[in-house]
């Protein structure tokens, strides 16, 4: 059964930086897109980058993330990650992971001082 479990949140100042992890078991991650989401309390879910199976990984970005997250995968780990620099206060929330149908439990990032 397809499980995945995300990791790298916590609590980080503005302009810090976090690496999230996405691992999976089950399934092997090489053959599928994954995207990366977000909430913040009273919010709607929010997407903000996915990575493609094919065409050598390529990837989309929300604009609210453009130019300071990138997301990546390691075949080999089986990992996708999230990679978020220059981190605002505004980019607080609970992040998620998905493959499909298929969601982790979340991990959550805190942006403050």
């Amino acid at each position: 059964q397809l499980q995945l479990v995300e990791s790298g949140g916590g609590l980080v100042q503005p302009g810090g930086s976090l690496r999230l992890s996405c691992a999976a078991s089950g399934a092997t991650l090489d053959y599928y897109a994954i995207g990366w989401f977000r909430q913040a309390p009273g919010k709607a879910r929010e997407g903000l980058a996915c990575i493609s199976s094919t065409n050598g990984g390529s990837t989309y970005y929300a604009d609210s993330v453009k130019g300071r997250f990138t997301i990546s995968r390691d075949n080999a780990e089986n990992t996708v990650y999230l990679q978020g620099n220059s981190l605002k206060p505004e980019d607080t929330a609970m992040y998620y992971c998905n493959m499909g149908s298929n969601w982790g439990a979340g991990t959550q990032v805190t942006v403050s001082s």
